[in-house]
């Protein structure tokens, strides 16, 4: 009984997820600048996921106006109680803490309920007693961060306790990510610190009484890659665990693949991993034990990383689910094979739109789009460009689309502009696409990179034309084809999109995008990994 980690492939990060009442298991993850807001994926193996919705879908759900790539909807939870779902998370630009529910997790999800709490990562607790409380990172006069707690009113988000710190943590950076449960006899405090990098770890305490003292697991960290020099998955934490009905236990965490051994650079985004979890004296466990990682793309072997203490703690590419767990939990095979196009994809639960846009910019059929410029572009720090994308799943991907600019006029002196990019944020992304300039089309390649913006290459073309995009973990190829000749119009590397370069949380979308006057439309859309 083996799986591949990630189980959820492209900017999927902050994972939470909750047993619901028919056996299945719920997930949600951040989008921060992106609209709509928190997919929800539906489980019933725990390795197998398929979205079903968003739980923020509509404007009055979801204000963007002041965020960007950095901002926006942060780490949520998701929680299941007396028929109704709940979840709960921040707006760091805009309502702060909040949540939404809803009695039917395939329909629609009610109107913020603010709760006047400061930190971010909120979660919510349902105890046995009643009394439901709202969990979230605080700091004190002194600096120090900590996880704090007061009750509230869930009909309402009042609340009727001040906050109370429950936990310092352990010592380490940015404590964050907290999630309170009852298991048994104690109330077990789940956080990540170490900043959601190379230093990421799972930490949690736990306490016969929910206001504390809360006492540390003696093998925190239960979770990290810290110490995994050179190995692909990197950056394992902020998580959550579940029971299964078959009384398996399992814990969902973020990670990210790096690109290469010694290339610490990743893309791709914080993607969702899945780990076993054991018992063993009413202290929990996660991972395989005494497990080696495997050879990867990141060559050679590396130093084992796990908890020396215990045995576990490692989040791996490959995870051999423990023999007394594997007697009892199942799972369908994994396939992370695709072919994406305009007809297979659903409008309303793959294609992303940057803050709240201006849905007349949009024509969305099922054999094409037409796309029509505003007054932003994908350079604008803030606001919504016409723009739409998917996330990029994997290192390895052919993408391409068939572009005309079918109207144009200038816009304050730029010629008008439309095609695929392959975008980061404003400041980092890379597009191949036409530009019409005095009565002629050009197929163009630009890089922008921070304040630097290059047309890397260029060539005249008539109509409608094939924008072209291969790619590997290391970069990308641009081309175009056009009245049957494919002309290759670059190479760019892809560690410039990383967040170690854009000091960003978010991970690449394939977009399609008009700008500068212009009226596009796109057909034959297909990207594919094989």
């Amino acid at each position: 009984m083996t799986f591949l980690n990630p189980v959820l492939r492209g900017m999927y990060p902050d994972p939470s997820m909750c047993a619901g009442p028919d056996g299945k298991f719920y997930l949600v993850c951040s989008t921060f600048q992106y609209f709509p807001g928190v997919p929800v994926f539906e489980s019933e193996d725990l390795i197998n996921w398929k979205q079903i919705g968003h739980c923020l879908t509509r404007p009055s759900q979801l204000k963007l106006e002041k965020n960007n790539t950095a901002s926006g909807i942060y780490a949520p939870t998701i929680r299941y109680n007396k028929g109704r779902f709940y979840m709960v998370v921040t707006n760091v630009e805009n309502i702060g803490n909040f949540y939404v529910y809803t009695d039917d997790i395939y329909g629609e999800w009610s109107d913020p309920i603010k709760v006047e709490q400061d930190g971010i990562d909120p979660s919510l607790f349902f105890d046995d007693d009643g009394k439901v409380y709202f969990i979230s990172n605080g700091g004190d006069s002194e600096g120090r961060g900590y996880i704090q707690m007061s009750e509230i009113d869930i009909a309402t988000g009042k609340k009727l306790t001040e906050n109370e710190p429950l936990w310092y943590g352990t010592g380490g950076r940015y404590i964050e990510a907290p999630h309170m449960y009852k298991f048994g006899d104690y109330y077990y405090l789940l956080n990540a610190e170490g900043g959601t990098e190379y230093g990421h770890m799972v930490n949690y305490a736990r306490s016969k009484n929910i206001k504390g003292p809360y006492e540390p697991c003696p093998a925190n960290p239960v979770l990290t890659n810290r110490n995994m020099g050179g190995y692909q998955l990197q950056g394992a934490g902020h998580g959550d665990i579940v029971q299964a009905p078959d009384g398996t236990w399992w814990f969902c965490h973020l990670a990210f693949r790096q690109i290469d051994k010694y290339t610490m650079h990743h893309h791709l985004g914080r993607e969702v991993c899945m780990e076993p979890v054991v018992w063993e004296d009413d202290w929990f466990y996660i991972g395989s034990k005494n497990t080696q990682p495997e050879e990867t793309v990141c060559k050679g072997k590396v130093a084992s990383g796990y908890n020396e203490k215990t045995g576990y703690g490692t989040a791996l590419l490959e995870v051999k689910v423990p023999e007394e767990i594997a007697e009892k939990h199942t799972f369908a095979p994994q396939n992370f094979s695709y072919t994406k196009t305009f007809k297979n994809l659903s409008t309303k639960l793959d294609w992303c739109r940057i803050c709240n846009y201006d849905e007349s910019k949009y024509e969305l059929n099922q054999d094409n789009f037409i796309l029509t410029a505003g007054e932003k572009t994908i350079d604008t720090g803030m606001g919504s460009p016409t723009f739409i994308g998917i996330r990029q799943c994997e290192f390895e991907e052919k993408t391409e689309v068939v572009a005309e600019i079918i109207e144009s006029c200038s816009s304050e002196g730029k010629n008008p502009e439309a095609g695929l990019t392959v975008y980061m944020d404003p400041g980092h992304h890379y597009d191949v696409y036409l530009e019409k300039r005095e009565n002629k089309t050009y197929a163009c390649l630009k890089a922008t990179i921070g304040p630097a913006h290059s047309v890397n290459g260029e060539v005249e073309v008539n109509g409608k034309t094939k924008l072209k995009i291969s790619s590997n973990a290391f970069g990308y190829t641009f081309s175009a084809e056009n009245d049957g000749k494919d002309t290759v119009l670059g190479y760019c590397d892809s560690k410039y999109l990383s967040s170690e370069v854009n000091n960003g949380f978010c991970g690449v979308f394939l977009g399609l995008y008009a700008q500068n006057g212009a009226r596009a439309k796109f057909t034959e859309f297909k990207t594919e990994h094989k």
